[in-house]
């Protein structure tokens, strides 16, 4: 069985403290949904919020008139005599979702009428619309609540719509209160009794219970649900359309929607965008690191047999495993990194590359795949020399309105020195001093003819840096590198390197 997946990102979603869509924003977000990730409908916005909002949805309700979708846009609407079919009617829309109250707490208390006079005047809202061309979808507010406390009056509130020209019954858990039990009990005795009328699920997730309860609801019989990008919306948010439909496609059989799985992580993404509500790294099907694997075991057992393989495979999403790089990478995640980059290394030179990446994550560095040439460049080449001349410890300081210093200590074929000294710039002054114990030793420093920092590919402030200086040595350029997550340090690595060079003419 097919089933409806109407998508309200645009309506409920932009009810997220916060979030407010353009225009334009709208536009391109319906476009999306409907010829991309292709969605059976779209609720694009709430009835007579602003001018703001009627001037969005005249751009949609227009593209979509132009492109056979107009039938697919619905918008809130309210109980309110004409206002809101008059709204509908200038902003070209033709389908509404009339808000009606589901429970007899919320009538009572907020509308203070009975239920006699709250259906008449729905009814009339309800004759009006379909007189002007308008489909009718009609929202029973808080019936989850309903179902709990007052069941006979929702009961007698579907006796009156099954009368009506209504085309669907939405039931929303309008507060997330309901457990997964709960949702199918409640839903199973509707459907049971009404089983020509097509009944909608709204879930929210203040319990963080919303994929669960959608997934009961299609068991219960529902031909309807509704779903947000990223699961925006009020207070918690709603059920999110990448984790419900997974989970439609993974674990209900005889239940298909008609959504693109593989458009779900960019129109996350543009949502992600458009919004300003940045989604957790670990987010389902969605999240950054959801296809990423830490643990080295874990790359061990998906190199020899898949082990860590499930259906819940990336590239149904259009993404791919990645194997991240840390203190708990181990050689099977290097190696799986390496091999997407081309390199292959013999175990000795894999073990150094390895303790590096190690010693970098105990520092909470972060390293990425486009990191390993610069670590491996780096590993490689300290192994080429020995260290008889080695930095200690140093000290550099930086103050507004005073020269940069350093003070330095430094091994010199095993004697320990210490100097400081001043300089135009932290490295300059760290230079400054390393001349000066130098020069006790009768060492002199070749002279830096270039200086080169880089930052590996889609680098970001806590990335690691390259600085490959050049050094005019007995009248040939040489060049040494550094690697470090700070410029300077990455600069002193590369110096240390240049000296145990020189170090070998003085032996």
């Amino acid at each position: 069985m097919k089933i409806e997946v109407m998508d309200t990102t645009l309506r409920d979603g932009e009810q997220t403290s916060g979030v407010s869509f353009s225009a334009s924003e709208k536009l391109t977000i319906a476009k999306l949904l409907l010829q991309e990730v292709k969605v059976d409908r779209l609720e694009v916005a709430s009835a007579r919020v602003s001018e703001g909002e009627l001037k969005a949805v005249k751009a949609i309700t227009s593209w979509a008139g132009e492109n056979g979708f107009l039938n697919q846009i619905e918008v809130l609407t309210f109980v309110d005599g004409l206002a809101s079919i008059e709204w509908m009617e200038e902003a070209g829309a033709k389908v509404m979702n009339l808000l009606t109250k589901g429970s007899l707490n919320h009538l009572t208390h907020q509308l203070g009428k009975t239920p006699e006079q709250h259906f008449s005047d729905i009814q009339a809202v309800i004759s009006e619309a379909n007189k002007r061309g308008i489909t009718v979808n009609v929202y029973l507010e808080d019936w989850s609540n309903g179902m709990r406390h007052s069941k006979g009056y929702v009961f007698e509130f579907l006796e009156f719509l099954r009368k009506e020209p209504v085309k669907r019954i939405l039931l929303p858990d309008t507060l997330g209160i309901l457990t997964p039990d709960e949702t199918y009990d409640f839903l199973k005795e509707i459907i049971e009794k009404y089983p020509e009328l097509h009944f909608d699920f709204h879930g929210h997730n203040d319990y963080g219970l919303a994929t669960a309860n959608v997934l009961n609801a299609l068991r219960a019989g529902v031909k309807g649900i509704h779903l947000t990008v990223n699961g925006l919306g009020e207070r918690t948010g709603n059920a999110s359309l990448a984790s419900v439909v997974a989970v439609i496609n993974d674990f209900l059989p005889g239940i298909s929607t008609s959504v693109v799985e593989s458009s779900l992580y960019s129109i996350s993404k543009i949502v992600e965008s458009f919004s300003g509500i940045r989604i957790a790294e670990n987010y389902p099907i969605v999240g950054e690191n959801v296809f990423t694997q830490t643990a080295g075991v874990h790359a061990d057992g998906d190199k020899k047999k898949n082990l860590y393989v499930s259906d819940l495979n990336p590239e149904r999403f259009g993404r791919k495993t990645s194997y991240a790089l840390g203190k708990t990478s181990g050689k099977a995640n290097i190696e799986k990194n390496l091999q997407e980059l081309g390199i292959k290394l013999n175990d000795e030179d894999l073990k150094k590359v390895t303790a590096r990446i190690i010693s970098l994550g105990d520092r909470k560095e972060t390293v990425t795949k486009e990191d390993l040439p610069y670590i491996i460049s780096d590993v490689l080449d300290r192994a080429t020399i020995s260290e008889d001349i080695k930095i200690l410890n140093y000290v550099l300081t930086h103050s507004r309105g005073l020269q940069p210093s350093a003070t330095l200590q430094i091994q010199i074929f095993g004697d320990v020195l210490e100097e400081n000294a001043q300089g135009d710039g932290q490295y300059d002054a760290f230079m400054n001093a390393l001349k000066k114990a130098l020069k006790k030793k009768g060492i002199s420093l070749p002279s830096l003819t270039d200086y080169l920092v880089r930052i590996p590919p889609g680098g970001k402030t806590d990335a690691l840096c390259e600085t490959i200086i050049t050094w005019d040595l007995d009248g040939k350029n040489t060049k040494t590198r550094g690697l470090d997550s700070d410029q300077t340090v990455s600069a002193i690595e590369a110096t240390q390197k240049m000296l145990n060079l020189i170090a070998r003419q003085y032996n």
